[in-house]
């Protein structure tokens, strides 16, 4: 017998002995009659067995005592019937109510036995005596209802008509007992070496591990064996909830007390917001049917806060500290002049990888150990402070004359798309995604200049709309490509998805200083507008076809823009113009009033009448919602402030 049960049991001995019946023997030496009550033979058990075998004598004490455990239920109904009877009489037995008052303390000890056995048959591998506990335990609540019952019909009778041992008050005792049994149950599992969280660090991890499974353990129990013994009124299954979140919390804020280290802390947190509210109050087999409202959290506000700040603290540290060594690491090896590793023919670091490997191990731990998610971006910020770093050492490292510049950057190209599909994917809040993504594009397009040298497209393009390229006898583009082809001929090793964002990069760059150069030549007459336009849709063709020979297929919307630009420049009927310039306005949303007058101011057939007239139905006919156009913007980058003194000048202005 437990101490716990021991202690229970003496203390109820005391409270139920009725006053002026102490005496256990009559004056005459002789001892009274034993209780008519059968007590279990694991109490008081007669010394004469049968010498059966080991298994077979504790298989028929077990049968034996189920037996007489479901037979509480009848016993104290046929004790109740004797107590009525007895009471009813004019002159009470002194002998007989002395023999009552025992065979109901023998059966109220009984019933606490079965009560305090509730946790045992779960346990156990046998059927037989899980079903058989299951019987008794309905038993004995039966029992404890029949007494409640009793209590209730002796309240209110003349004090000198009541049994002295009542009330009883049976389930006051459960209440207690149930009380006792949670806080030895949790006592147990937290000294219990075998408890299976051998493998955790730390002392504190293995008390919360072995706490943690016993609340879910027992819980499963309740709701499997113990929630259909007890009638609905009791509402058994949170009782035991309330019961073993109280002494669970008990224990875990002595825990939180005493100073805990950084992996303990995130260990409790994790029980506390994760592991309990979800895995155990969420258990398929307990989701609502325990009233968690009425729980709360299993720490103190105060507690829960100061831990959770702790928590978050040291995480920033580790998180700034790892992703600071990784940069630092990956700019020692770009400045010793070593060359990338290649992977499947393909320069590659391992640098983005294992930044999104440190900030995806520390968020989805925040997640689990963490309330306010919010707070992530508390982590986040750390990403975004160490791409700013990361673009500024490498736009440092380029800047070198270091002979492994070209393979680091297309290493690092990959790295940027790595980076980006990370950032589009994550949790992090609008803001930082902008900033983080701007960061990125800026570190893209220093690869793309190292990759590219962009300034000679400027020196090519410069001999557009020049009476060469008009008549063909100079061919600026095909020259141009033959330039572009030997350049790009060393990118066989940068990774294609990145070969593919540098060649749809280095097309828009040739379509936009075709686009500038065109914009700031002089007015052309009329067969000079025609000749050109259909220079410009042969060009278009060629830069087309050589990109998308390259592998480059998602920028061909240059070659219709410069097929539409093209047209403009064919067409001589005012109407047509407007139509054509309207269509290009509502293609490309920053296709602007500036454009649209540079553009015009190349046809020598439009009167100012007809530029107005343009303009104006080039604004009426502007979507209003410009997110509702389709095109990519490209204008944008095309400036052409200047044009607006030559429009005033011409008097052009609407």
């Amino acid at each position: 017998m437990s101490p716990m049960w021991s202690s229970f049991v003496s203390s109820r001995s005391q409270q139920s002995s009725r006053a002026g019946g102490d005496e256990e023997e009559n004056p005459g030496g002789d001892r009274r009659r034993l209780p008519r009550l059968k007590i279990p033979g694991k109490i008081w058990k007669n010394s004469k067995q049968k010498k059966n075998p080991a298994a077979e004598e504790e298989q028929e004490e077990v049968q034996e005592e189920q037996e007489e455990q479901e037979q509480l239920e009848e016993t104290s109904r046929r004790l109740i019937i004797r107590e009525e009877q007895l009471f009813c009489q004019d002159c009470v037995d002194e002998e007989e109510e002395d023999q009552l008052q025992r065979e109901l303390e023998a059966l109220q000890l009984q019933i606490l036995m079965v009560i305090h056995n509730t946790f045992t048959s779960s346990s156990s591998s046998s059927s037989s005596s899980s079903s058989g506990q299951v019987g008794a335990l309905r038993s004995a609540v039966a029992s404890i209802q029949q007494q409640e019952e009793q209590d209730r019909r002796w309240a209110g009778r003349p004090a000198g008509r009541v049994p002295a041992w009542r009330p009883q008050k049976c389930l006051s005792s459960h209440n207690t007992l149930l009380c006792n049994m949670v806080e030895s149950r949790l006592t147990e599992a937290a000294d219990d070496e075998s408890g299976g969280a051998d493998q955790l660090s730390s002392p504190v991890k293995r008390e919360v591990c072995r706490l943690g499974k016993r609340v879910k353990e027992d819980l499963l129990t309740v709701v499997r064996m113990v929630k259909d013994c007890y009638p609905p009124q009791m509402d058994i299954l949170n009782v035991y909830a309330g019961l073993y979140q109280q002494r669970f919390s008990a224990r875990l804020i002595r825990l939180a007390a005493s100073g805990l280290e950084p992996d303990d802390c995130s260990y409790l947190l994790f029980w506390v917001n994760h592991c309990y509210p979800h895995d155990i109050l969420k258990h398929e087999e307990l989701e609502g049917k325990i009233k968690t409202a009425c729980l709360g959290s299993l720490l103190l506000q105060d507690d829960l806060t100061r831990l959770e700040e702790q928590y978050l603290t040291h995480t920033e540290d580790k998180v700034k500290l790892w992703l600071n060594t990784a940069l630092k690491k990956e700019e020692e090896s770009w400045l010793s002049g070593k060359t990338p590793e290649l992977i499947d023919h393909y320069y590659f670091s391992p640098l983005a990888i294992d930044v999104i490997q440190v900030l995806d191990g520390s968020l989805n731990e925040f997640r689990c150990v963490i309330r306010e998610q919010s707070k992530a971006e508390r982590i986040t910020a750390h990403l975004e402070s160490f791409l700013s770093s990361y673009k500024k050492s490498v736009e440092d490292f380029v800047k070198g004359n270091h002979g492994n510049v070209r393979s680091v950057m297309k290493a690092h190209l990959v790295c940027g798309e790595q980076f980006r599909d990370y950032i589009t994917g994550t949790c992090v809040t609008e803001q930082q995604r902008r900033r983080c993504l701007d960061t990125l594009s800026a570190l893209k397009d220093c690869g793309y200049r190292c990759l590219t040298c962009p300034s000679q497209l400027k020196v090519c393009c410069s001999q557009l709309w020049t009476s060469g390229w008009l008549d063909g006898s100079l061919p600026v583009v095909d020259s141009l490509l033959d330039s572009l082809n030997q350049h790009l001929s060393d990118l066989s090793d940068l990774k294609p998805a990145c070969r593919q964002a540098v060649l749809s990069v280095l097309h828009q760059d040739v379509a936009l200083q075709y686009v500038k150069r065109m914009m700031k030549t002089r007015r052309k007459s009329r067969e000079q507008q025609v000749g050109g336009a259909q220079r410009m849709i042969e060009d278009s063709r060629k830069i087309n076809d050589f990109f998308a020979e390259g592998g480059c297929s998602d920028s061909s919307w240059l070659g219709s823009m410069l097929c539409s630009i093209a047209e403009i420049l064919r067409l001589q009927d005012p109407g047509s113009v407007q139509l054509e310039v309207v269509l290009l306005t509502r293609t490309f949303p920053d296709f602007s009033d500036a454009h649209v007058s540079a553009l015009l101011s190349l046809k020598t057939g439009l009167s100012a009448a007809d530029v107005r007239s343009i303009r104006r139905s080039v604004e009426e006919n502007r979507p209003l919602d410009a997110s509702s156009n389709h095109g990519p913007p490209f204008f944008s980058m095309v400036k052409v402030k200047w044009i607006n003194n030559k429009i005033n000048q011409m008097g052009l202005k609407t």
